[in-house]
């Protein structure tokens, strides 16, 4: 869901992030926000949480693992209809 929204930026460079947006992505006063350049654009976003970037990690790891184990069974197929590998 996209959103838009004038703002006027301050004397200090502050912009207030409108509320209807803070609400749907669950941003409180005293949040932390990261901010950064993108093509030109200045992006305003959540940083990743610990609990995230764990989640992330696990779910790669068990990726790997699945395919891991799809390998481990193509290669057992192989082997049963090529033969072992010559000793070139």
């Amino acid at each position: 869901m996209s959103s838009e929204e004038e703002r006027t930026v301050g004397e200090r460079g502050q912009v207030t992030i409108p509320k209807g947006i803070r609400e749907r992505l669950g941003i409180d006063g005293g949040d932390e926000v990261v901010v950064r350049e993108d093509d030109g654009r200045v992006v305003i976003e959540k940083p990743v949480t610990r609990e995230e970037l764990a989640a992330g990690y696990r779910a790669t790891a068990e990726r790997a693992r699945e395919i891991a184990e799809e390998m481990e069974h193509t290669s057992s197929e192989a082997d049963d209809y090529l033969g072992d590998a010559p000793d070139w």
